[in-house]
């Protein structure tokens, strides 16, 4: 019954998931009665259940034959869950700003190395940001993503840019770490990042952090603007309205003590 027509990855998914179903259907099993049930040869449910073990979804109790799941799923169901919670919260204050500049706004949170836009208020203009929700933009050359990394011990920045090419998207843009570090000092201080044309010429943003209820920066709220419609004297009013934002969805996260 082992033998299917599917490429074996996708066969191999398949046979996790339904291991991982049938666990979460009684509190333990034994390897028998699995294989059994899923119609596969012990031999090859054991090694599943061994691989998944090591990954910490399934624990054995003792040497006995029985497994169950852990609780990494929840701990992953609840990180979704968390974002999710997140963007509807952080929807009421991009409006806010979106109301007040008629700009861009988006919410932007780390993943694998880039920031990912999660959720985003297009601007009642014709002249605007092109992006997208699920578009990926380079740490160094934003401002989200300088807000993301500002909080960060500098080895933990380090390791989180090695390997990334410090390619100049235009003139302005950082080209090494030791530049980006010296910014990221003052991203900490001030509690905001700048992204001055360093992306995209003609385009400048500013972001805020968002903490979560342990006090980490998990994602950050901008605002975007064509430099033909930035105001340096309205720059520090832009700032004070993300910093309200930022507080704001921060403390509907459970973080009461915003910097600012």
């Amino acid at each position: 019954m082992e033998k299917s027509t599917q490429p074996e990855s996708v066969s191999s998914v398949l046979k996790v998931f339904n291991i991982l179903e049938s666990l979460g259907d009684q509190k333990e099993i034994g390897v028998s009665e699995l294989s059994q049930r899923l119609m596969m040869s012990k031999a090859t449910t054991y090694r599943f259940l061994q691989t998944m073990k090591t990954l910490g979804y399934v624990s054995q109790q003792g040497e006995a034959d029985k497994y169950s799941l852990t609780l990494k799923l929840f701990e992953l169901g609840s990180k979704s869950l968390e974002w999710v919670d997140m963007i509807a919260i952080a929807e009421k204050e991009m409006r806010v700003i979106s109301d007040e500049t008629n700009e861009t706004v988006h919410l932007g949170s780390l993943d694998q190395g880039s920031i990912i836009y999660i959720h985003k208020i297009d601007s009642s203009y014709s002249l605007r940001m092109h992006s997208r929700v699920g578009r990926r933009n380079p740490l160094h050359t934003t401002a989200i993503g300088k807000v993301l990394l500002a909080e960060r011990d500098e080895a933990i920045i380090r390791k989180q840019l090695t390997g990334t090419e410090f390619i100049p998207s235009t003139k302005k843009t950082i080209t090494n770490i030791e530049q980006l570090l010296e910014e990221l000092a003052i991203v900490k201080q001030q509690h905001f990042g700048e992204d001055n044309e360093e992306q995209e010429p003609g385009l400048r943003c500013i972001a805020a952090p968002v903490y979560d209820r342990f006090g980490n920066v998990i994602a950050g709220v901008s605002v975007s603007f064509p430099t033909v419609r930035f105001d340096e004297n309205k720059k520090s009013h832009y700032i004070k309205l993300l910093h309200q934002a930022g507080k704001n969805i921060s403390e509907q996260l459970g973080f009461k003590n915003y910097p600012v």
